[in-house]
This record gives C-alpha cells, structure tokens and sequence, in this order.
C-alpha cells in the first residue's frame, strides 16, 4: 500500500497524540468549538468577585469582625505559631501586600495601613495547574476550591501561589477549637492537609454573600457578579481606580482594592 507524504504525518501525529493521551490536543487542532471549550474561560453568566474599600476598612483599624467570622464560619483553628498558624483572610502590610508598589513616594497612610487579604480566586490560578490530585480546581463561577478529603499534602499549591493564601495543618487543627466553638455545618479538618478561603462558596450556592462581607460593619467588602454590568461590583469598578496584588504575574486576581 502506498502512503502519501500527507498521510503518513497524520498518521504519525495522531499516533503521537494518543502515546502522551492528548485527545484534547488532537480537538485542539479539529476545530474552534473544542478549542473554547479547552480554555477553560469561567460562565459568562457568573463571575464572582471582592472588592475591598480600604478607606472604610481604615475607620476602625482595630476590626477584626470579618476575619473572626470566617474563622468561626470554617472551623480556622487559632494557633499562636505564625510558622504553623491556619489563616483564610487576615492582614498584611502594604509593602508585603503590593511589594510592586512599593516606593519611597507612597502615601504615608498606605504605609501604616493593614490590607485585608485572602485567596484571590484568581481567573488563572497556578495552584491548580500544579495540584497532582485535582484536589484544588475552579468552579465555572471563578471560585477556587479545594478538598481537604483529596489533598495528599504535598504543598505543591502552596508553592505556585503567589499570594500565600494557603495554609499547610502541620498539627491536627482539631485540637486548637474547642466544642463549643465547632461549626457543625463545616467539616473539621486532619493534620496534613492544605486550606484556604473558598469564598463561602457554600453560602454562594444557597444565594447568600461570604461571612467576611457580612459581618463587615463598615461595608468595606463587596461582593458580586463582575459578568453583570448592573452589579454593584461593576458600578464600583467603572466609577473607582482599583488595584489588585501582582497582576504583572498574568494570574488575574479577582479581590480588588479601593485605595
């Protein structure tokens, strides 16, 4: 049987794509339907985001109300250890916050200023590329999730984030909350496993907003549709300047901060 130049490299190419289980490179190539459907790119009709009002967060440098709810909320153990402690949402200076930023000019009340952070459920999380057991993956609605009952522990997360947003249990956490103080409509965690903020995607889910924005009582936290052009989110993102933390990295963060 005679094959032509033609047939033999597409023969040869497929016969590659099979070897390395590269069926979606091979769609890749068949056609533009598969080919947005292997970005990946979040529903068009949800795309939650945060905004933080840092002036309003200033009123009371004090608070801590919306951090202390989201601990209470996800059963956070409070660990005294920073090398060891289990953080969701907490603060930051500015200079550790936006270390791109950072300049000799740089408003004096920035300086001094605490910034709110947490896991930025970034619309290209590295965390989950690097993930072996796809124990952190992201919703179609931009929320980065993870299961603590899939993760093996091996920090890989933990390492591509460049937010430190996530937090490895180097001891059983259950043994830092108290009975009274567990949640029992979050589950507890074991030693070894990473965690981090979810967004509440469990309150999200029942169509209520996160802990950390209800409990605010300055309304310094916005949460919101960024695919809705009605939301309060884009209202505030088309009237206001806004940063987010290294954006230069391509991540694309979806906290924002008024400034």
């Amino acid at each position: 049987m005679i094959v032509n130049r033609r047939e033999l490299l597409k023969k040869a190419g497929l016969a590659g794509l099979s070897v390395i289980g590269g069926s979606a490179l091979y769609q890749l190539i068949s056609g533009d339907r598969v080919l947005a459907e292997l970005k990946n790119s979040p529903s068009k009709s949800t795309r939650w985001a945060m905004i933080i009002d840092m002036k309003k967060c200033a009123r009371d440098p004090g608070c801590a109300d919306c951090m202390d709810a989201c601990h209470r909320a996800h059963n956070v153990p409070t660990i005294a250890d920073p090398k060891r402690e289990i953080k969701w949402i907490w603060k930051e200076n500015f200079s550790h916050a936006f270390p791109e930023l950072e300049n000799e000019y740089i408003r004096e009340d920035l300086k001094q200023q605490k910034f709110i952070v947490l896991c930025n459920h970034c619309d290209n999380p590295p965390c989950v590329r690097v993930c072996p057991t796809q124990a952190t993956w992201k919703r179609e609605d931009g929320i980065v999730m993870m299961d603590m009952h899939r993760c093996i522990g091996c920090r890989y997360c933990m390492a591509a984030c460049p937010y430190g947003s996530r937090s490895f249990n180097w001891m059983d956490p259950r043994k830092a909350l108290a009975e009274d103080q567990i949640n029992p409509d979050f589950p507890t965690r074991t030693k070894g496993v990473v965690e981090k903020c979810d967004l509440c995607a469990e309150r999200v889910d029942e169509g209520k907003i996160p802990v950390c924005v209800e409990a605010c009582k300055e309304k310094a936290l916005i949460f919101g549709n960024l695919s809705d052009p009605s939301s309060e989110v884009r209202k505030v993102l088309s009237g206001r300047f806004t940063i987010r933390r290294k954006p230069e990295l391509g991540t694309r963060p979806e906290v924002y901060y008024l400034v």
